[in-house]
């Protein structure tokens, strides 16, 4: 069983440019079927970039998704854990402030991404999150799109 970050972590966690626009981090998030990248000059993490951050701190406002930059729209100065922290100071980290994902950090560097759903896959496999964590994702097409009813 893993003990540290840094082995249950996935490495080389998905970045943009402060100035990337929404379009792009969208873009990104649906090419490699993400729901988060982190905002990032110069291997310097400046915040965290959701779907979530997306759909309410700008398309429900009706701001123009091109207009705007990631880094005016994601959580700023996002809490993180080192990538030789124990499992279980990341758990700790994730429940108290109530955050699905942590980026990983080693001597002040972005490294990686841990997720709940990792921990999951390594402290109870059997789980149901660790089983959703593992299924592939749906495929969306834009015929399904355009068929779909509610």
């Amino acid at each position: 069983m893993a003990t540290y970050v840094r082995e249950v972590m996935t490495p080389a966690a998905t970045t943009v440019r402060p100035d990337a626009s929404l379009v792009e981090a969208a873009q990104l998030m649906r090419a490699q079927d993400i729901g988060d990248v982190l905002v990032a000059r110069d291997g310097q993490l400046l915040g965290v970039l959701t779907d979530r951050d997306i759909a309410l701190r700008a398309v429900a406002d009706g701001v123009d998704p091109l207009s705007v930059t990631c880094q005016s729209v994601c959580t700023p100065d996002p809490v993180t854990v080192d990538a030789e922290a124990e499992i279980d100071a990341a758990v700790g980290l994730m429940r108290t402030h109530a955050v699905r994902r942590l980026p990983v950090v080693a001597d002040e560097r972005l490294t990686g991404m841990v997720s709940i759903g990792d921990l999951a896959r390594e402290r109870d496999p059997d789980s149901a999150l660790a089983e959703i964590s593992r299924a592939a994702p749906d495929t969306w097409t834009e015929e399904g799109a355009l068929n779909w009813t509610p």
